[in-house]
């Protein structure tokens, strides 16, 4: 029998989520900037409030849309891009900053359900290398929207918005053929006072990873509006340098992923997280103080590198505490959690780098960071035995 991560609606889905991403990164960091400031006069503290909406709307319907997706899988995922596209044609023709974070918002709604949809497809014995996978479309996603769009825009916005409308309507028409096993959501006659008791009995168990979920997306969300500025002012890098370094820690964290997924799912254990935090760590604090262009690009291909190695560990740990039983909404609920610290970080790191502070952030993540790695590495061992937890959901379920 051939992989999941091989068969074609696991594939079919990666493509989904290749797709969204690449609308969101264009989106979210290129075109609605562009768009708004030049066109419409929108300033640039709108355009950054409707960015953190964004990403709060995408988090707090993620519960909504996994007890949902436990449901009506396909009605959800369909629901989505009719909502994603709603939302771009909104934002097309926004003139004024109301419409433009409703736009914002209604985007942030439709991209959610097909994440939550590959994480209901992985196999559970390969569930670290496969994650690896998605997190390759993933970031190939995230990482080329932002790049390709600019030179999109040269066209004119237009011609911008029509390729985004081609991303959304290709997956949607993709989507269309795309199977999704009622096993990978089915709930039977479960009421939903049991799937909440069964969640919390979970939550209760994976307390040690709660630090964990919301800490390291707001260290990541710190550095988001500073990262640009700290590049050009702090490093003196051209915007083409700035570039390859991002492109070169995104293409190490790719080519590392499937491999530092199959070494999780072939040995486990909680040091690919305390490896991975610690290194990244160490990576951030390292950068307040390079000033070579090669010294930087090397800092990048080595943060891609921890984040491979900790990613699949830490999304096969979370997914032990997912209900079998109700797996749309229990993912739901771990990505609202991750995702506070998405909305947090920003606010955070635009306050610490006032007065021209642009190393601070910086420092700050990295310590936060390091706390993650501290946390998991004072944590007992038993916390991450795959036996063990196999045997308490037996025993539960």
């Amino acid at each position: 029998m051939r992989s999941r991560s091989g068969s074609d609606p696991f594939r079919k889905l990666c493509f989904q989520l290749f797709g969204i991403e690449w609308v969101r990164g264009a989106i979210m960091v290129v075109l609605m900037p562009s768009f708004a400031i030049s066109r419409h006069g929108i300033s640039l503290s709108v355009v950054g409030l409707a960015v953190s909406l964004h990403y709060l709307t995408d988090a707090l319907i993620k519960s909504l849309v996994g007890y949902w997706l436990d449901r009506y899988p396909r009605l959800v995922l369909h629901a989505g891009y009719a909502l994603a596209t709603a939302g771009l044609g909104l934002m097309a023709s926004a003139n004024n900053e109301w419409l433009l974070i409703a736009a914002a918002c209604l985007l942030g709604m439709g991209l959610s359900p097909v994440w939550l949809i590959c994480l209901g497809r992985v196999e559970e014995k390969n569930r670290a290398a496969q994650m690896g996978v998605l997190y390759v479309y993933w970031l190939a996603g995230l990482g080329s929207g932002p790049i390709l769009i600019g030179y999109a825009m040269d066209l004119g916005n237009r011609i911008a918005f029509l390729i985004v409308l081609a991303f959304i309507v290709s997956g949607w028409a993709l989507a269309l053929t795309t199977s999704i096993p009622k096993r990978s959501y089915s709930l039977g006659n479960i009421p939903l006072k049991e799937q909440l008791a069964s969640l919390v009995e979970k939550m209760k168990k994976a307390r040690f990873l709660l630090p964990g979920m919301l800490l390291q997306t707001t260290a990541a969300g710190i550095l988001v509006p500073v990262l640009s500025t700290f590049s050009t002012e702090h490093l003196a890098l051209t915007h083409s340098q700035f570039s390859i370094v991002m492109m070169a820690g995104g293409a190490s964290a790719v080519i590392a992923l499937i491999p530092m997924g199959k070494l999780f799912d072939a040995f486990e254990g909680k040091w690919f997280l305390v490896i991975g935090f610690s290194v990244f760590a160490g990576a951030l604090y390292a950068l307040s103080y390079v000033e070579t262009f090669a010294s930087v690009a090397v800092i990048s291909i080595v943060m891609g590198c921890a984040y491979a190695t900790l990613l699949p560990a830490w999304n096969a740990m979370m997914a032990r505490y997912v209900p079998e039983d109700s797996k749309g909404m229990g993912w739901g609920i771990l990505s609202s959690v991750e995702g506070m610290g998405v909305v947090i970080g920003p606010l955070i790191g635009s306050w610490l780098a006032g007065g021209h502070r642009l190393t601070l952030p910086f420092l700050v993540s990295s310590g936060l960071f390091a706390l993650i790695g501290l946390i998991y590495l004072i944590t007992p061992i038993g916390f991450y035995d795959k036996e063990r937890q196999t045997v308490e959901v037996e025993v539960r379920y």
